[in-house]
């Protein structure tokens, strides 16, 4: 079997970080949507504005979310030489499902696709007992829960901020509330680099622990990140979000629900307390279904006819079939890699 060296490793570093270019491409709509669509940036502004936010969460947050992704491969388990083709594998997977939706301009989830390709190239490895399945149950848990609460966090404050300003005149509310939708999604920007960057150095970490770095520590089920690790993770997702990802900005901006600067405030600050609990828990949530469930609870404030269902269960269904077929993905790209490595 072919070992892994490290040219290989820093090969498939970079694939990693190209995924975490195409995770912060995908996912920019999910930091630029609301003030593209209520007219309080331009998008040339808003992708400048949400990219240093993105990267600017790296001084400012831990690293729960790297160690929680770092565990789904069993690497006391799974021999150490496979880990690389393990972690290309998922990573194939991965950018593939990302490049497929974003061409349909669906807005789903680059952490779940990620989760899906590492457990699909895990299982075409080892077996089912090469994942842990506890912590890919704990995502899936969080798959269903944290929408639902981005959902009802959405309308709860909506509720809120229309009754604090029932008494104000239209006018005046647009131009307190297009001030404010600056700090509602700067905190949504710095929120989504905090849980989503955090994925690539999870995954980063077991291909610097297959060949020894002592940096990242010796014992699989507490990796340490190290800065360099961190840093480049963070300047990848904010160089994709520079990118923009315009097919989805159009689908999350304009087709799910009419918004206006109170509504973005209103999504984007519900959004971000969702996201920065689940980043203080280790918990890698869908920082993409966060967003849209929020954006949908606020819309929902005008009336249920105001949100237009038929594309939120389009979304949904692209949800749902997120992890399976990224697994998919990710078991034939392993079971195509094992030919070549003679595994």
């Amino acid at each position: 079997m072919i070992e892994a060296t490290w040219e290989l490793i820093v090969v498939i570093i970079g694939i990693a970080l190209v995924f975490d270019f195409t995770n912060g491409f995908h996912d920019s709509a999910n930091s630029i949507s609301t003030v593209v669509s209520t007219k309080v940036l331009s998008p040339r502004r808003a992708v400048l504005f949400a990219a240093f936010f993105n990267f600017a969460a790296a001084f400012g947050f831990g690293v729960a979310v790297a160690s929680t992704i770092s565990k789904i491969i069993q690497l006391e388990i799974v021999p150490t030489a496979v880990i690389p083709y393990i972690v290309l594998g998922a990573l194939l997977g991965a950018i593939s499902w990302n490049l497929i939706t974003w061409f349909f301009g669906l807005p789903t989830s680059s952490s779940h696709a990620l989760i899906g390709g590492m457990s699909g190239a895990g299982i075409a490895a080892a077996g089912l007992a090469a994942i842990k399945w506890s912590t890919v149950e704990l995502v899936a848990i969080f798959m269903i829960v944290s929408p639902v609460i981005g959902l009802a966090c959405g309308f709860l404050f909506m509720v809120l901020v229309l009754n604090l300003t029932k008494n104000a005149s239209k006018a005046s509310a647009e131009r307190y509330f297009k001030k404010l939708q600056l700090f509602s999604a700067a905190s949504y920007s710095f929120s989504h680099g905090t849980n989503d960057a955090q994925k690539t150095m999870g995954i980063i970490l077991p291909l610097l622990f297959a060949i020894g770095y002592a940096g990242v520590g010796t014992d699989p089920n507490h990796l340490i990140v190290p800065t360099w690790v961190i840093l480049i993770s963070y300047a990848a997702i904010a160089l994709g979000t520079l990118s923009g990802g315009w097919r989805i900005v159009k689908t999350m901006g304009y087709k799910i629900t009419k918004l206006r600067p109170v509504h973005g405030f209103a999504a984007e600050t519900a959004g971000a307390a969702t996201i920065l609990g689940a980043s203080a828990a280790g918990i890698p949530v869908s920082t993409t279904h966060i967003i849209c469930t929020s954006i949908m609870g606020v819309g929902s404030t005008m009336g249920t006819s105001t949100v237009k269902w038929g594309v939120a269960r389009s979304i949904v269904l692209a949800w749902i079939l997120t992890i399976p077929i990224s697994a998919l993905i990710g078991y034939i790209a392993f079971s195509v890699i094992r030919i070549f490595i003679g595994y």
